[in-house]
């Protein structure tokens, strides 16, 4: 079957399809292996912004998929680096946590929002805000709330790292950025402006930049329907599907995109592709 598929590259989700919590899913590692002993091309494409890249790849290597940090790809990092670009003199209200203040910092944008956590005033002036970012926030309070929606409401431009609705956790699912997101265009009347992470053609073109491959040669390999496989599509990649995340293979019946092919884990991945 691989030569009839001619796959080379593999983009991978990482919560829910190669990992859970603090544990590799079932033949995740098995199947990176296979795919690194064929010599093929392999990144991680994740929407979290709770970690930098390089704390993920210390991740995997330790569940035992040796990666570089070079290899994995974050929702605060393709942000990061498209508004450094484009809108290098915006000041940013983050509804987010440390790490994405950290990465934003450190690519010379302006981060506002660490006044708000000194100060003893529920809301910061949002006259002193250009832009608000809405990310994965465990630590989300209605401070952080107030000040995004009065933000909002002055006219500041409105950004997103990821808008998933919840995050696979051991266990069951927690809330995500999606929530928070839906929260404020439901206060607001607006709509986001700017998504980084999946589905966002911006997070795979990064990852297609990685590969070095065109689309048609690429697998995206992912647990949900509506962010991994309609991205992978929408990009002109194969799709996979596994069954050891949010998507159930009921979902599939309703579903507006469907993947190419259906696995309950990663391990099913080499044989399916004449790899092993």
């Amino acid at each position: 079957m691989s030569s009839q598929a001619h796959i080379d590259g593999f983009a991978f989700d990482l919560d829910g399809t190669v990992y859970l919590g603090e544990k590799a899913l079932p033949g995740a590692v098995f199947c990176l292996t296979e795919l690194r002993r064929r010599g093929t091309r392999t990144v991680f494409v994740t929407n979290k912004p709770l970690e930098s890249a390089g704390a993920y790849a210390q991740k995997l290597t330790g569940l035992g998929i040796p990666t570089p940090p070079e290899q994995v790809i974050t929702s605060a990092f393709v942000l990061g680096r498209h508004l450094a670009r484009h809108f290098p003199d915006l000041r940013y209200y983050v509804v987010g946590e440390q790490n994405l203040r950290n990465e934003l910092s450190a690519l010379g944008l302006q981060v506002v929002d660490e006044l708000v956590e000194q100060s003893d005033k529920a809301v910061i002036d949002p006259s002193g805000i250009d832009a608000v970012i809405v990310a994965f926030d465990r630590t989300l309070d209605y401070r952080k709330l107030n000040t995004a929606y009065q933000a909002l409401q002055g006219g500041a431009r409105f950004f997103a790292t990821n808008a998933d609705k919840a995050c696979p956790m051991p266990g069951g699912v927690i809330p995500d950025a999606g929530a928070t997101v839906a929260a404020l265009e439901h206060l607001t009347g607006r709509k986001l402006e700017l998504l980084a992470g999946k589905p966002s053609a911006l997070i795979m073109q990064t990852a297609l930049e990685l590969l070095g491959l065109p689309p048609g040669r690429c697998l995206m390999v992912g647990d949900r329907l509506e962010t991994d496989i309609r991205m992978g599509k929408e990009s002109g990649m194969r799709t996979a599907l596994v069954l050891t995340g949010a998507s159930r293979r009921e979902d599939l019946a309703a579903a507006t995109v469907q993947p190419d092919w259906v696995l309950e884990n990663l391990g099913e991945l080499p044989a399916l592709l004449g790899l092993e």
